[in-house]
């Protein structure tokens, strides 16, 4: 069960957030040279920057934000001005959700800038490899905070000082280069002095692991395409691209070396089924968002997964029935078909089935779905948690933000790209042997990657064998790591994100997009070299003057 680490303590009494997005009211703490000086305290303030990621990942960031991709959309017709317009690329500056993921980016950069230099400034700090521990968990925090600033939004304002005054937090675009340079310059001071994960490890807290899998991530982005603030989509050198996979390729190495980490024994659906029932695993799972949905929103489970409907009963009987979950999010249907018959992951992407409240039964009743339109991304679920809920809404259902199978993937991706296609298929194949798919083959590709099994990719060049390697990753990805809050930017570094929501969005089941109304409109929407990159919020573009009222190209 839940280790629940140290997120929900009153830390709000010493970390208290402003109106403003780059300052915190001074007033509400101690000053710095009076409370950071025992490492209890440096692991309090530690603890506050933790507590921000849930006000965010619990229906915001990880859910909406990174919809739509191929895989899932927003149930409705209807826009909105929060998630139906995030996910229907109906984007308008005043999206009150894209502000609040702003908001909140910023919020726990602050705290990590206010800790980092509160802990870097004690007197002990020089020789005492317990505040280093503590500071490079900092780091991972902030690392995580701009690299999602720059990949959401690119050129933004940053700065690694705390803000303690609104005019100290009025600040011009800051080259999004710059901004990774200093997450990578962070991330290396994580893994040099975090330990790696064991056993007894908790994935709700940074290790050595989380910080070189999300260095991975931020490389690979750096090295693919990004939209600029000329309107262009451009990519960096091949020298540079290159060094770039290179570095994943070291840190590659690191895990082979150290050698904890692997596929969860478990299994894939033990896995998943593992995350909704409240296991922690440190073996798979590299960090963890934690919820505890009596202290926080977590809706995992229940905004997206399958819907279950209220129980008729009384406040008394709560601990012995399913809370409700809404299903506000639905897959792609195609998806189920894509996938062969062993592979375990088509029934854990795919959920086909809903629960009713039958009054009769006086229980839930389990009814399939016969309209595909109602089928839900199913990798967390009601019905795998336990029976009981302390709020009919909301879960206690962690987000895991990086798993060892994507990095296994990231590093297969990065050999492919320095030449070494025979070992990007044998990492590539890793992850399909552990979820009973067939091993992809020269004499395989074409049964298994071309149409009428799957799509024909005609925005993937696979003429020669790293462009057959580039189509069995386009394909693996969303097979393994589909709603996990990454598709969409992979998309986006390997520059087809237009391209494959047109393709999807025209061949999806008329039931879906046909006569009764366009759901799945993301194809439709899509402007490329617009929607790249969220709008900054209006409220941001109105209090700060030094970003000149300038929009993201296209807003």
């Amino acid at each position: 069960m839940k280790l629940r680490i140290l997120y929900f303590l009153t830390i709000a009494a010493l970390l208290t957030s402003c109106e403003d997005t780059l300052t915190e009211n001074p007033d509400s703490y101690y000053q710095r040279k009076d409370f950071f000086v025992n490492t209890s305290n440096a692991q309090l303030a530690v603890t506050g920057i933790y507590n921000v990621l849930p006000t965010i990942y619990g229906d915001k960031d990880g859910m909406a934000i990174p919809c739509s991709d191929d895989t899932y959309f927003v149930s409705g017709l209807e826009t909105d001005n929060t998630r139906r317009g995030v996910t229907r690329y109906d984007l308008k500056p005043s999206n009150t959700w894209i502000e609040t993921v702003w908001k909140g980016k910023y919020e726990g950069l602050n705290r990590a800038n206010y800790t980092i230099s509160g802990i870097e400034g004690m007197e002990d700090y020089p020789n005492s490899d317990e505040l280093k521990k503590i500071a490079a968990e900092a780091r991972f925090l902030r690392a995580q905070a701009a690299f999602d600033l720059a990949r959401y939004w690119g050129d933004v304002p940053f700065k690694t000082t705390y803000s303690d005054s609104y005019e100290d937090a009025y600040l011009p675009r800051t080259d999004r280069e710059v901004i990774y340079d200093q997450v990578i310059q962070d991330l290396n001071f994580a893994k040099e002095y975090l330990p790696w994960a064991d056993a007894s490890s908790s994935p709700e807290r940074a290790t050595q692991g989380a910080a070189r899998a999300l260095l991975m991530r931020v490389l690979l982005t750096r090295a693919g395409y990004a939209l600029q603030m000329d309107g262009k989509i451009t990519r960096p050198g091949e020298s540079v691209r290159k060094s770039y996979f290179e570095a994943v390729i070291d840190e590659w190495e690191a895990f082979q070396k150290n050698g904890y980490h692997q596929f969860y024994t478990g299994g894939y659906d033990g896995l998943f089924k593992g995350f909704s029932a409240g296991t922690l695993n440190s073996e798979e799972s590299l960090f963890e968002v934690a919820f505890l949905a009596s202290i926080n929103k977590g809706y995992w489970g229940t905004y997206i997964g399958p819907n279950v409907t209220a129980p008729d009963i009384s406040p008394a009987e709560a601990d012995k029935f399913m809370g409700r979950a809404n299903g506000t999010f639905r897959a792609v249907p195609e998806w189920k078909g894509f996938f062969e018959e062993t592979d375990v992951r088509r029934d854990i992407m795919i959920c086909t089935y809903k629960y009713d409240w039958d009054s009769k039964l006086y229980n839930h009743k389990k009814v399939e779905q016969k309209n595909v339109r109602n089928w839900y991304p199913g990798k967390w679920r009601r019905d795998w948690m336990p029976v009981g809920y302390e709020d009919p809404n909301q879960t206690d259902v962690n987000f895991c933000m990086l798993r060892y199978a994507d990095v296994v993937l990231m590093a297969a991706e990065a050999y492919n790209e320095t030449g070494n296609t025979p070992e990007a298929w044998s990492l590539l194949n890793s992850v399909r042997k552990r979820a009973g798919a067939t091993e992809i083959t020269a004499n395989n590709y074409t049964s298994l990657l071309k149409a009428p099994k799957v799509y024909n990719l005609n925005f993937i060049e696979d003429a020669d064998e790293a462009g057959r390697f580039r189509t069995a990753l386009y394909w693996e990805r969303g097979f393994e790591l589909a709603f996990e809050g990454q598709r969409k930017y992979d998309l986006i570094r390997w520059g087809i994100l237009k391209e494959a929501l047109t393709l999807f969005c025209t061949k999806v089941n008329s039931a879906i997009n046909g006569p009764s109304g366009i759901y799945y409109a993301a194809g439709y929407n899509f402007q490329k070299g617009k929607h790249e990159l969220l709008p900054i919020p209006e409220d941001e573009l109105q209090i700060n003057y030094k970003l000149e009222n300038k929009n993201n190209p296209g807003y």
